[in-house]
């Protein structure tokens, strides 16, 4: 089916517009370098990086779905481009992280008197809890048959300074005036 196919009055399937389509493309292939490349590895397991800033902040500026969506892509392809066999649960947890960020922002928002900083705060939490602690942790220790306890203690530990620091990023990115301004008109 063509691109042309897919458009209902210009606009594109889940993304919206051509322009939110690349910029998850970009931040699919950030959220692959930051969490393949850039990572620090500490155990088999276990890794410091940033690869889902990217997947949260999909969430947060264009949706759940498209969150979703960055998530899902980017795991695939991470696994695919560094030889890593796709874990269903990971690449669900990672579903989970871009569609609980921008599920809870969306709800969020509804409250007028949250300042944008515990929007934020509350979204990379969520997500994380859900998705990284436990989603990603069952996966992990159903794939490496690892004692689920021991893993969930060092993956909290370690989403808890990983979370402190993505929400810090998406926070000063998402107050960002002419970072927004730019995304808003891409969106129409």
């Amino acid at each position: 089916m063509s691109l042309k196919g897919n458009r209902a009055n210009g606009r594109i399937a889940i993304f919206g517009t051509l322009n939110v389509m690349v910029a998850s493309a970009v931040l699919v292939a950030m959220s692959v370098v930051c969490g393949k490349y850039l990572a620090i590895g500490v155990g088999e397991v276990l890794r410091f990086s940033l690869e889902n800033l990217p997947i949260i902040l999909a969430g947060i500026l264009f949706g759940p779905a498209v969150g979703a969506v960055v998530g899902c892509v980017a795991d695939l392809v991470g696994c695919v481009l560094v030889g890593y066999a796709v874990n269903p649960l990971v690449t669900l947890g990672a579903v989970a992280l871009g569609l609980l960020s921008g599920g809870c922002y969306k709800l969020l928002l509804r409250i007028e008197r949250l300042g944008h900083g515990v929007r934020v705060g509350i979204c990379v939490a969520v997500a994380h809890i859900f998705g990284s602690v436990l989603i990603k942790t069952v996966g992990l220790a159903a794939f490496y048959d690892m004692p689920f306890a021991l893993l969930i203690v060092w993956r909290t530990l370690n989403y808890a300074i990983i979370g402190a620091l993505e929400f810090t990023l998406a926070y000063f990115i998402t107050k960002n005036r002419s970072l927004m301004s730019v995304l808003e008109r891409s969106k129409k």
